[in-house]
């Protein structure tokens, strides 16, 4: 069975001092806890998904879920360990006192999340789901919906869902053909199909909420008549009991490349009752609250996987000998040296470091930016924080779910043969990761999102609003001879990032096909950037601590070696994928169809 080693102390360092979460006091509610507290918590999630979630990994991905007499059963344990779950109280954390919850800030949240999407994907997707059908209902919801629903969201007693695509209707939700008829009471009865339900049907829970996307009669064409439904799967009492089942049924279970613990539904909604979720037409605005939500976790899921597929490789690497290092036996008392002597393996290793450290810096970072856009005393904070938090919303999912996958591959290749094996865990890394590629909108939606609407769409205002943040940074390390790496790579690759723009910006008023030709090159290369950023203020932090005489020196001076590493490797991949823009985007539009 894989290994798994909770990244406590990186979680320690991220909040406490590059963040510092723990001096924020114009952010309500952050003076209700400390390093104490939340190391507590973070460590109890540790402990819970070690020792609960990770046993299940490889026997869930094995046994898989299966649709018996109408009825989806969840591989052995999973429902136990899911009472477990809620029994702890870790499904309340984020969600609000009103309602049952602990109230803990996002930026605790994602760090959560990364330890029980690296034990257990699948299992994770159960609540993950739960808590966006939360977002969405509470952002959303009329005040009796939130009385009817929240309390057993949060608790973790019901389990939700979202229900958008449709065999027809993937990314283009306009073509959705789901029907919303209104019945005399003020409710509404939902007829259609919708694929591709992940947690759709499962035997974790009494009751399963779903929230659906249909149109109404009167609904105008296109995504401007869309509305949002909560729709339950057990019909609810005026005192809050459960009743009679309502008209749907997950009709078949996916056969799928991962996930395999995680129900993926066909769901159909043969007249089954529902109840409106904020106003007519407006179901794409609430559910993009959802989506939202879901992006994040999406990310986390390709830094969760990356990071125990990491984990397993550096042990594998450590203790499989074959062959000598190239200078010169290592080991002369074993007839081969371990593999972590070999530069390919080395390089391997230390792409996956870099990317997953990092990743959790930006992780952590887009979560405080969330944190502000609903905490902060100053509206103009809220404002710019929101902005901040939308801009890289298709960086944590796009950008790191890409980078995560290759990361997993990197990892299975250094197990070479074993890595294709299911005992060792690798396969199934790569498997799990490879959806979050494609689900919550595809990478290259998430690529034309961020150039189409997040940079060309106010002209630059809230990328200039990032950049300002990037530039003091420089300015303020410039003259730091031991900061001169770190910079300098920071430089390079801000520097790419606005020449892409630039040039796209250009090109783009001519030709608007040119955006999506060159949109996977920019997130990458607005991806790298941040990172840079993340990992040159990760060096600046490290440096202050080291001069100031931490105890703990060394893991100090492995950030050091760590962010130069970064910047020596990954950077500089910036300029090139500058290069491939320039080039090759004319190429890609204008290439003959006939041709391909």
């Amino acid at each position: 069975m894989p290994i798994y080693q909770a990244p406590i102390r990186d979680y320690q360092f991220i909040l406490s001092e590059l963040l510092n979460v723990y001096q924020q006091p114009e952010l309500q509610g952050f003076d209700e806890f400390d390093p104490e507290l939340i190391d507590a918590v973070l460590q109890g999630v540790a402990d819970f998904t070690t020792d609960i979630m990770l046993p299940l990994n490889g026997s869930g991905d094995l046994e898989g879920c299966r649709l018996q007499d109408g009825k989806v059963i969840t591989p052995k344990g999973f429902s136990d360990a899911y009472q477990q779950y809620i029994d702890n109280g870790w499904a309340t954390l984020t969600c609000d006192p009103e309602y049952g919850g602990q109230g803990l800030p996002e930026v605790i949240g994602v760090f959560a999340t990364e330890m029980k999407t690296s034990t257990n994907m699948a299992f994770a997707m159960y609540p993950g789901l739960t808590h966006g059908a939360y977002a969405a209902i509470h952002a959303h919801g009329s005040d009796s919906l939130k009385a009817k629903y929240l309390d057993k969201l949060v608790s973790g007693e019901w389990t939700g869902t979202m229900n958008l695509t449709e065999s027809h209707a993937g990314t283009d939700l306009a073509l959705l053909r789901t029907k919303a008829t209104p019945l005399a009471d003020g409710e509404f009865a939902i007829s259609g199909e919708k694929i591709f339900i992940s947690s759709g049907d499962h035997d974790l829970t009494d009751n399963i909420i779903h929230l659906v996307l249909a149109r109404l009669p009167d609904a105008p064409e296109g995504v401007k008549g869309i509305s949002l439904f909560v729709v339950p799967k057990v019909l609810i009492n005026e005192d809050g009991s459960l009743g009679q089942l309502n008209q749907l049924k997950a009709s078949s279970l996916e056969h799928k490349m991962g996930i395999h613990g995680n129900s993926t539904c066909v769901m159909n909604f043969d007249g089954a009752i529902g109840e409106l979720v904020g106003e007519p037409h407006q179901g794409l605005r609430a559910m993009f609250t959802m989506m939202n939500q879901a992006r994040l976790g999406v990310g986390l899921q390709g830094l969760g996987v990356s990071e125990i597929a990491y984990q397993n490789a550096l042990a594998y690497a450590q203790d499989r000998i074959q062959g000598r290092a190239l200078s010169g036996v290592k080991q002369a008392e074993q007839a081969a040296d371990p593999i972590l002597v070999h530069g390919d393996v080395r390089r391997m290793l230390l792409a996956q470091k870099s990317f997953n450290q990092g990743t959790r810096a930006l992780m952590g970072q887009q979560a405080l930016w969330l944190d502000e856009s609903e905490r902060h005393s100053d509206p103009l904070q809220v404002k710019a924080a929101s902005k901040l938090a939308a801009l890289f919303t298709p960086i944590v999912k796009g950008f790191v779910t890409e980078q995560g996958f290759k990361a997993c591959v990197d990892a299975q290749q250094v197990f070479g043969g074993h890595g294709y094996i299911h005992e060792w865990g690798m396969e199934q890394f790569v498997r799990d990761s490879r959806i979050a590629m494609i689900y919550e909108g595809t990478n290259g939606v998430q690529a034309l999102d961020l150039i189409g609407r997040k940079v060309l769409a106010d002209k630059g205002a809230t990328l200039k609003l990032w950049s300002e943040l990037v530039k003091t940074l420089i300015e303020r390390n410039i003259k730091n001879q031991a900061m001169k790496p770190y910079i300098e790579g920071l430089m390079a690759s801000a520097a790419d990032l606005e020449k892409a723009t630039g040039y796209i910006v250009a090109k783009a008023a001519k030709n608007p096909d040119l955006i999506g030709a060159a949109s996977m090159a920019y997130l990458q290369i607005f991806g790298i950037t941040a990172l840079a950023w993340m990992w040159t203020r990760t060096a600046e932090k490290a440096l202050q601590c080291l001069e100031n005489g931490a105890d703990d020196s060394e893991f100090y001076q492995d950030k050091l070696a760590t962010a130069k590493f970064f910047m020596h490797y990954w950077a500089v991949q910036t300029t090139s994928l500058v290069k491939q823009i320039e080039l090759a985007s004319s190429d890609i539009v204008e290439f003959e169809d006939r041709a391909f």
